[in-house]
């Protein structure tokens, strides 16, 4: 009942108060400016600083909610432009790979042509051994593209190296920087012969090993072109190989030896061609004889092979019979 009490006494004094604010404000408004205008004057003194103060905080958070709204833009934008940017080096990049594929291929279609001589396959380098050099590889075509065993290999201006095993789908090729690798070869200005022997040492110098140079008019010199000879088994003749970078006369006085800078890129091959047509070996006079000897020891050892089980079946027809 006293909270009742309480909270009607408390209404009834609020709504006197505003009466009586209201009763003083209309009779101010009723007043001339004589009475008035001191009183505003007086209030205008204690508000304008107040007022001040508020427009001055207003204007404060207006700015740094606006630069709260610009910085944010600027970072949507900053990032949109980032985008834009790795999306335009992404581009670049493939351009530049595009660049560089399309001149390799025109690069061996280049070299095709002065090979066109001989039917020809375009393939790609699909594995190769450990380490930086292409010694040994693998490519993605076979068999049934019509590559054989002993297909010679060229790329990046010459050769490259030989077949040495096919599958279906694949080939293992054996470059001519590898250390079991010998191509008979010769220079190309003078016809003198020469083998080119792999040197996986030498090729981190950038060269390969020349030996056994028959240069008897010492006509060859530093910077001659070097390329596969017609006598070579397996390589098909006149493949550039490389260039003389050094050369040295032997002990014996008759041969001498040196180094070819090739001019094949063994650390970065990525598309080959490999020539479909094979060399044909011819054997020489002396092979011919010497299968000549053999089939002919062959015939007397097989005649007298027959001989001698005929004279077995005579002695026994002619033996005597047992009662």
């Amino acid at each position: 009942m006293r909270r009742k009490s309480n909270e009607k006494t408390t209404s009834k004094v609020l709504l006197i108060l505003l009466s009586l604010l209201c009763a003083v404000l209309i009779l101010f408004s009723l007043l001339g400016d004589s009475v008035t205008g001191p009183v505003r004057r007086v209030t205008g003194s204690l508000i304008a600083p107040v007022q001040k103060g508020i427009n001055s905080v207003g204007s404060w958070l207006s700015g740094l909610t606006s630069n709260f709204s610009d910085a944010s833009a600027l970072r949507e934008e900053n990032e949109a432009l980032q985008e834009r940017v790795d999306q335009l080096t992404a581009e670049n990049s493939q351009l530049v790979l595009d660049q560089e594929e399309l001149d390799r291929l025109r690069e061996l279609f280049d070299l095709s042509g002065q090979y066109s001589d001989y039917e020809q396959i375009g393939a790609r380098v699909i594995a190769k051994d450990s380490g930086n050099w292409y010694d040994s590889f693998t490519i993605d075509k076979g068999s049934e593209d019509g590559i054989q065993v002993d297909c010679n290999v060229i790329s990046g201006g010459g050769l490259v190296g030989i077949v040495t095993e096919v599958g279906p789908g694949w080939s293992t090729v054996r470059s001519i920087i590898d250390d079991n690798s010998n191509v008979s070869a010769m220079v190309s200005t003078t016809a003198d012969t020469c083998i080119i022997a792999g040197n996986l040492q030498l090729i981190d110098q950038g060269t390969l090993s020349l030996v056994k140079l028959t240069d008897k008019g010492n006509r060859v010199h530093v910077g001659d072109k070097v390329v596969t000879s017609n006598i070579s088994e397996k390589y098909l003749p006149g493949i550039l190989i490389g260039y003389i970078s050094e050369l040295n006369n032997d002990a014996n006085n008759l041969t001498k030896s040196g180094q070819i800078t090739p001019v094949v890129d063994f650390e970065h091959l990525q598309e080959v061609l490999v020539i479909l047509e094979r060399k044909e070996y011819v054997a020489s006079p002396e092979d011919s004889l010497e299968e000549e000897d053999n089939q002919v020891i062959n015939d007397i050892d097989q005649t007298e092979e027959a001989e001698e089980e005929t004279e077995e079946v005579q002695t026994e027809t002619s033996a005597p019979q047992q009662p």
